[in-house]
């Protein structure tokens, strides 16, 4: 019996079926590398040892590594067992032990009253600037900060107890906490426990290290540090958090430009200035999150459509691959379909093609991503499954590149042209070439002190000798 022919009688849920029908064994060993991670392929139900065993072992086949939550509440056992069934498989198989913490992480900001701002009369408030969350005051966060990491500390004493190791465990941690974006600067202004605690808070920068370091010292003491403290090699890290140029190319669904904001203008486009916050949080993994956002369409002039996208995309993939230190792994959020966040979208706005996209991994790949970490909602399963495990699959062939070769070009020409991406490897290096502007005739490219010259190869990655 196997897993494509039991789709029927199967127990694990709907989307980890579309996970499964969407991919293919792999063609190519992927040794030590890191899986692929699907939003379909986490939590796949309440399963039999059997069952379950059978599912580890097929979605492995296909290098994807299937990711188990914890969530606090009265069903932490249920959530427990459910998770150990799989944790147990993966660590009889040799494979990692992958965590969704997401739900433990919230609310900081509960809507509670002692977590509000406080007005000059006394009165409390929140920022709304966020839909529905209550955004309160980030002094107010002192004993919410404790009961955080118990439900953290629960689940990993938990695995401990039981003989197995968390191996791998993210957060999609974002509207809580301290935050400098959107209305919050202006909320702290009018708070007066906020003006008394930060100094030149009439000087967004100064608001802002203040916020980063707040919000940096909260992810460490209730999640990064009791996973690190109970499991040293983990791989711990958080949606969005990650070393950077100094600058943030893109903006969450959420998001909004805040006046005061300090940015450099790209066309249309305004690139945020952003604070150093990775190396505070302790993660050692870093998350960048690369999405055809609806605004970035429109802030580009470019006739080429695809290149909207694809500029945009890969300025932060650049951004995170030439700033993140070659020893802590990259794992990138990525998305296909447009992220629509507007109720009458532009039809002038046109999806970023199949081929494009897929290019895009590529050089991803070759400028220092690791793996990628694919969200959508359950609709766009099918589409977004096959086009990024097409790529991850095909690149396990370059599996020595991608385990010790070094990322070496990082350019995003500021018009539709030629890109080349490259792995380094001792005498060789591993490219891959994509044209935006028409040119077919081959392209001289500079690495260091070296200059190696790239054909017009669509489609494919080249070896190419430095000797």
């Amino acid at each position: 019996m196997t897993t494509q022919n039991n789709a029927q009688s199967q127990q694990w849920s709907q989307r980890m079926q579309s996970a499964i029908d969407n991919t293919t064994p792999l063609k190519y060993d992927r040794g030590n590398r890191l899986p692929l991670y699907l939003w379909p392929a986490i939590d796949p139900g309440d399963l039999d040892d059997a069952t379950a065993e059978q599912l580890v072992l097929d979605m492995n086949s296909r290098g994807v590594g299937i990711v188990c939550s914890w969530s606090p509440g009265d069903n932490r056992a249920d959530v427990l067992k459910k998770g150990l069934t799989i944790a147990k498989l993966q660590k009889k198989h040799g494979l990692r032990v992958n965590i969704n913490a997401t739900s433990l992480l919230y609310h900081f900001f509960n809507g509670d009253g002692s977590t509000a701002h406080i007005g000059d009369d006394g009165t409390p408030f929140f920022d709304d600037s966020f839909g529905g969350t209550k955004m309160g005051c980030p002094y107010k966060l002192s004993e919410r900060k404790h009961e955080i990491r118990e439900r953290v500390e629960w689940f990993l004493d938990a695995y401990r107890e039981a003989g197995v190791k968390v191996d791998f465990i993210f957060a999609d941690w974002e509207i809580d906490g301290p935050i400098e974006v959107n209305g919050a600067w202006e909320a702290a202004k009018k708070c007066r426990t906020c003006r008394e605690h930060i100094e030149n808070i009439d000087d967004f920068q100064a608001f802002q290290r203040q916020m980063r370091d707040m919000r940096s010292y909260l992810q460490y003491y209730a999640y990064a540090e009791p996973v690190l403290e109970r499991f040293p090699d983990a791989l711990v890290g958080n949606y969005a958090i990650y070393p950077s140029d100094g600058y943030r190319y893109w903006y969450d669904y959420f998001e909004f430009l805040s006046e005061g904001h300090p940015v450099i203008t790209d066309q249309k486009a305004q690139y945020r200035k952003w604070y150093h916050d990775f190396p505070l949080t302790g993660y050692t993994f870093a998350m960048p999150v690369v999405y055809t956002w609806y605004p970035i369409h429109t802030w580009y002039d470019f006739e080429n459509s695809d290149y909207r996208w694809f500029y945009n995309m890969l300025l932060v993939a650049s951004n995170v691959g030439k700033s993140t230190p070659q020893e802590i792994p990259i794992i990138s959020f990525v998305h296909y379909n447009t992220v629509v966040i507007v109720d009458k979208p532009d039809p002038s706005v046109k999806q970023m093609s199949e081929n494009a996209y897929q290019e895009l991994l590529w050089h991803m790949l070759l400028r220092g991503t690791d793996t990628f970490f694919m969200w959508c909602p359950a609709a766009e399963d099918a589409i977004e499954t096959r086009l990024v495990h097409e790529v991850y699959a095909a690149a396990q062939q370059y599996g020595e590149f991608l385990d010790g070769g070094l990322p070496v070009l990082f350019d995003v020409p500021d018009e539709p042209g030629t890109i080349v991406s490259a792995l380094a490897l001792g005498d060789r290096v591993l490219v891959r070439r994509t044209d935006f502007g028409g040119n077919t005739e081959p392209v001289d490219v500079v690495m260091g002190t070296d200059t190696i010259t790239v054909p017009y190869t669509p489609g494919q990655c080249r070896i190419i000798s430095l000797k």
